[in-house]
């Protein structure tokens, strides 16, 4: 186990401390219960001792974006801690390709990045199986990325195709559709992101109302998600400081 004593886990403690309470004071601002909002750490790019830490101060749930660092991550997190691996969960919240689905499908509890029926039918099929052998035992949770400015490179479904994904997302083996995510695009009011989220999440719970969850928010702009309904912050720098590690 880490030493929870180090100056790094000193620092992350009152990361931990100072963003909670600034997620309460936003749940409070806008009429919410605060546990109805998730506190999502993002841990890409940090090192797993990083995690651990973060584990020993009582978070079970992380975000990772890319598949290679992740399991890896996975499997040095349960060497560090001693845990029973079913007690954490974690989340992809990046881009996901097609051939990396059956590696994801064995640690991810949920991925906040779909975006297309290739993709949904990909990771159907990687999760089935790996039920099947064992590797999980539950269906992947997936969320439905939309897209608020209409650029394909960012990632997302256009708002008008969202109604038809979904319905391909609710009717697939081996995946449960669980609500939305977006990242506002660079430069964008927030205000008016999130609006149209919380919009485009409204008319998605009139045919899935388990598709409960808003994946929205993070480090610059929470308070705003919090207003607009996210259910879950992704938050990592306010918690662990500037990316250590760039990217390859």
């Amino acid at each position: 186990m880490n030493d929870i004593s180090s100056p790094r886990a000193t620092e992350i403690a009152a990361a931990l401390g100072a963003v909670g309470e600034r997620l309460n004071r936003a749940c409070l601002a806008a009429g919410r219960d605060p546990a109805d909002v998730q506190l999502l750490p993002v841990t890409k790019f940090f090192p797993a001792s990083d995690v651990a830490i973060l584990y020993g101060l009582g978070c079970r749930e992380f975000g990772e974006s890319r598949e290679q660092e992740a399991s890896a991550k996975v499997a040095e997190l349960a060497a560090l801690t001693a845990a029973d691996p079913s007690a954490v969960r974690w989340h992809m919240i990046g881009s996901v390709q097609r051939n990396k689905a059956r590696s994801i499908a064995q640690w991810a509890y949920a991925i906040h990045s779909v975006d297309s029926p290739r993709l949904i039918d990909a990771l159907a099929k990687a999760a089935t199986a790996a039920m099947a052998e064992g590797g999980r035992e539950q269906p992947l949770r997936v969320l439905l990325q939309v897209s608020l400015d209409g650029d394909p490179l960012r990632g997302g479904v256009p708002r008008d195709e969202l109604a038809e994904l979904a319905d391909h997302a609710e009717a697939a083996a081996g995946i449960e559709l669980s609500g939305l995510m977006a990242v506002p695009p660079l430069g964008s009011d927030p205000e008016r992101a999130f609006a149209a989220l919380h919009s485009a999440h409204m008319d998605l719970l009139r045919s899935h109302p388990a598709a409960k969850t808003l994946s929205a928010g993070m480090t610059d702009d929470l308070e705003v998600a919090v207003r607009y309904g996210s259910t879950c912050v992704r938050v990592g720098t306010a918690l662990l400081g500037s990316r250590p590690i760039t990217s390859n």
